[in-house]
C-alpha cells in the first residue's frame, strides 16, 4: 500500500495553499540568490533552520539559493532533523512511501532505507514524524529548489553524533547526494545575550568542533554528527546567514537564533580555522537591518502570504518561531 505522510505545519510555518506557497518560496529564493556569490561551489551539504518562513526563510533561502546550478543533478536529499513531540531512541524513518506538502508529493528513496537496514541505531516511527516539523518546513524549498529528487528524511531522538555520522557515511554518495540538516541555534535569550551565544556556536561550526550543546543548538546531535562527517571529508564550512526573530519578525525580548551554513567539497584549497572564523559577523554593531543579509521586506512578504493562507486555529501548542 502506498502511504503518504500529509503536511502538518502547512498554514501554520508557511503557507498552506498552493499558489500562495509557490509564490513565497519563489520570492525568497530570488532574494537570496540576487545576493549569492556566483564563483561559490554547490554545497555538499547545508545546515538551515527550521522556525515559521516569516521569521527563518530567508536566511534558509540564503543555502538553498547555493543548490541552483545543481537543480537538475542532485537526485537524493538526505534530510535529518531533531524531534520536537515525540521522543525515541535513535534515529527514525518514516515507514512511509512519499512526503507531501501544498506543491506536491515527494518520493522515499527505498534504496536509501534499505541501505541503512543494518545499522542497530535507525528505527521506523511514523508517529515521530507525524507532527514533526523540523523537516517538513524544509521540503517547499527544496521541490523549488530542485528538480526531480527522493527523499529519505530521518528524524533524530536520544542517539549520539557518532550514529548521525555513520548514517551520514553509509548515504554519501557522490554530487548526486545533497545532506540537509535542520537545526535552530539559541532559544529564548535576550536580543544581545542570543547574538553572543549564536556567534561562539557559529564559529564551533565553522572549525568543525563536534562539541555543541542542545542549548546552543536544538539540532545539536544532527549537527554534530555533520560536523564529524565533514571533518572526515575535508569540507570547508561557509556561514552564510546568522540572525534571530528579533531581526525578522519578532521582539528582542526573548528571541530564537537561526543560521545558514553551507559545506563545499575540497579542491585543492584549505582555509585556516582563523580565516574562517574571520567570517562570522560581529554582531555587536547594530546596523539596524538583520545580519544574514536580508531586510524585514522579505520577511513582511512571506507573512502577508501566511496570514492570508492561515488555516484556522493555526497549530495548537507550538509557535513557529519557537522551534
Amino acid at each position: 500500500m502506498h502511504t503518504v505522510r500529509p503536511a502538518a505545519v502547512a498554514g501554520a510555518f508557511y503557507p498552506g495553499r498552493e499558489a500562495a506557497l509557490s509564490s513565497t518560496v519563489l520570492s525568497l529564493l530570488e532574494d537570496a540568490e540576487s545576493s549569492a556569490d556566483s564563483h561559490a561551489g554547490v554545497p555538499k551539504a547545508i545546515i538551515v533552520p527550521h522556525a515559521g518562513y516569516i521569521y527563518s526563510g530567508a536566511t534558509a533561502a540564503l543555502a538553498y539559493a547555493r543548490l541552483s546550478p545543481a537543480r537538475a543533478r542532485i537526485r537524493r536529499v538526505v534530510l535529518i532533523g531533531p524531534v520536537h513531540r515525540v521522543p525515541i531512541r535513535g534515529i527514525a524513518l518514516p515507514g512511509a512511501h512519499a512526503f507531501a506538502t501544498p506543491l506536491g508529493e515527494i518520493a522515499i528513496d527505498l534504496d536509501a532505507v534499505a541501505a541503512l537496514s543494518g545499522l542497530p541505531q535507525i528505527v521506523t516511527s511514523a508517529i515521530a514524524h507525524a507532527r514533526e516539523h523540523s523537516l517538513e518546513v524544509q521540503l517547499p524549498f527544496l521541490q523549488s529548489a530542485l528538480d526531480d529528487f527522493k527523499l529519505l528524511p530521518l528524524a533524530v531522538g536520544d542517539a549520539r553524533p557518532e550514529d548521525v555520522a555513520l548514517v551520514l557515511e553509509t548515504l554519501w554518495g557522490g554530487d548526486e547526494t545533497l545532506i540537509v540538516v535542520s537545526s535552530d541555534l539559541s532559544h529564548f535569550l535576550p536580543y544581545g545575550t542570543a547574538q553572543s551565544v549564536d556567534r561562539e556556536s557559529a564559529r564551533q561550526i565553522m572549525d568543525l568542533r563536534a562539541g555543541l550543546t542542545h542549548e546552543q543548538a536544538c539540532g545539536g546531535t544532527p549537527v554534530n554528527g555533520l560536523l564529524l562527517t565533514a571533518r572526515q571529508h575535508h569540507l570547508e564550512p561557509q556561514l552564510l546567514g546568522l540572525c534571530n526573530s528579533g531581526d525578522t519578525a519578532g521582539d528582542k525580548e526573548r528571541v530564537v537564533g537561526y543560521a545558514a551554513f553551507a559545506f563545499i567539497e575540497p579542491c585543492g584549497t584549505d582555509r585556516s580555522y582563523a580565516q574562517r572564523a574571520s567570517s562570522v559577523p560581529n554582531a555587536s554593531s547594530d546596523t539596524g537591518s538583520p545580519p544574514c543579509g536580508t531586510d524585514r521586506s522579505v520577511a513582511a512578504r512571506a507573512s502577508s502570504a501566511l496570514n492570508t493562507s492561515l488555516d484556522a486555529g493555526g497549530l495548537p501548542g507550538v509557535a513557529p518561531y519557537v522551534h
